[in-house]
């Protein structure tokens, strides 16, 4: 049931700032949204497995304020399955254990469901702040696009439409030779997304619980929240992250793409595309997962069309939460071998990452060299691309030159010696990434 206090949360989002404020804290059971005996069942688990407890280390374990969690044991010591084991000099001061009946409670709740870490949000609210964070968060602009790839070497075509599917919130599918720079360039995208997100740890769907923050995926924002943002006076059952970037690879199987029910924890742990609601959502190496490609974007293809996507608990209740994450799928592969017309014409942007041209290649070379920490050497380059590309046919792809130079440095390391780019040294590289002999004879 959506509560009053929430329906503040579009004007906390909507003033203008690119950092969304989050939820204010709750300072009743009400105000939570949450019914009493789901608190009661929360608090009665956190003293049974800590025995006597103060007050202030239930509110960080719970992420419940101080007054809610006083209504909390105000119930459970009328009711007797609570009782103050001690009390100090001031209202923070006081410590509380469960009754005999109480921990009878509490074992029972326990076996029913092990869960007992942070209070939940409910899930109306939950789908409120997504729908009107996304309505609030700034779009991708061509001026932010041109700052992010200023001197890069990325054809201006390619950075163009990427930068318009992140503006218009499209899906985007990324072809082209391995070593292209596919890869690279998703993430520097993931770089693109400004602002902040509010993520909760935990959400309500009915009598269960899914676990939506990860620790591994959402990370506090680069800039401070906006000035006079008070987080002792927000609901900490948020947590104030970047936009998240989530990279999966060729490990993405189905399962992955669903409620996953964790009978140790006794709660469920949200799917990676949930995770990554207001950020990015990344799907490399497509056509190499544990299914097919078309099945996986077949997934996401009523998502991706509504915006909406719908997820199952075990005992088979379905319900929505808003599909906010902007897609984008990554192969090495024709995209016409990967995936049948119809799945292609629902990825909004496609876009095709070759061979940047000589000049573009050679100062790549030379970037990478800077950024190594090593000497560049015109005739090494020169040896590269005059010789080794032009004698294998192989294209002058961008993720080159970090590749050779990496591999020079390695060897330099391993053998004790100074890393210096040489004729030799980078045909020794080369010859290590294509499985080639190396040319004879090739003086240092």
């Amino acid at each position: 049931m959506d509560h009053p206090t929430y329906s503040s949360i579009a004007g906390d989002l909507a003033g203008g700032d690119d950092t969304p404020l989050l939820p204010p804290q709750p300072k009743t059971v009400r105000e939570t949204g949450l019914e009493l005996a789901l608190l009661v069942e929360l608090a009665a688990k956190a003293l049974f497995g800590s025995g006597r407890t103060q007050l202030p280390a239930l509110t960080t374990r719970l992420r419940l304020s101080i007054n809610v969690l006083r209504e909390v044991f105000d119930f459970m010591v009328a009711e007797q399955l609570a009782e103050v084991a001690w009390r100090g000099g001031s209202d923070l001061d006081v410590q509380y254990q469960l009754t005999s009946a109480g921990r009878q409670r509490a074992a029972a709740w326990l076996e029913r469901s092990p869960y007992a870490g942070a209070a939940p949000v409910p899930l109306a609210v939950y789908r409120a702040m997504l729908q009107r964070q996304s309505a609030a968060l700034a779009p991708v602009g061509a001026d932010a696009v041109a700052a992010e790839f200023a001197g890069d070497c990325m054809p201006a075509h390619v950075r163009q439409l990427a930068g318009a599917a992140l503006h218009a919130h499209r899906s985007l599918l990324l072809y082209g030779a391995p070593g292209s720079g596919k890869t690279t360039l998703a993430r520097r995208l993931g770089r693109l997304l400004e602002g902040s997100v509010a993520v909760p740890y935990a959400v309500a769907v009915g009598q269960e619980i899914v676990l939506v923050h990860d620790a591994a995926v959402h990370h506090p924002p680069a800039l401070p929240a906006r000035a006079g943002a008070d987080r002792r006076s927000s609901d900490t059952r948020w947590a104030q992250c970047a936009r998240p970037v989530l990279h999966l690879g060729a490990e993405l199987g189905a399962d992955m793409l669903d409620l996953r029910h964790d009978a140790f924890s006794g709660c469920y742990h949200a799917p990676a595309h949930v995770k990554a609601a207001g950020g990015l959502f990344i799907v490399d190496d497509l056509g190499r997962q544990r299914l097919p490609a078309a099945e996986l974007l077949a997934r996401f293809t009523q998502a991706l069309d509504t915006g909406a996507d719908r997820l199952a608990l075990a005992g088979g209740h379905k319900f929505a939460v808003p599909f906010d994450a902007t897609m984008v799928f990554i192969t090495n592969q024709a995209p016409d071998t990967v995936l049948d017309p119809s799945s292609l014409r629902r990825i909004g942007y496609k876009v095709h990452v070759g061979p940047i041209d000589e000049a573009a290649y050679r100062a790549l070379f030379r970037q990478q060299c800077h950024h190594l920490g090593l000497a560049p050497d015109e005739t090494a380059l020169a040896y590269l691309v005059g010789e080794l590309h032009r004698a294998s046919g192989q294209p002058l792809l961008a993720g080159f030159p970090h590749a050779i130079l990496a591999r020079i440095r390695e060897l330099a390391a391993f053998l004790g010696e100074p890393a210096t780019v040489t004729p030799a040294s980078v045909d020794r590289a080369w010859s290590s990434m294509f499985a080639l002999a190396p040319a004879a004879g090739r003086a240092a």
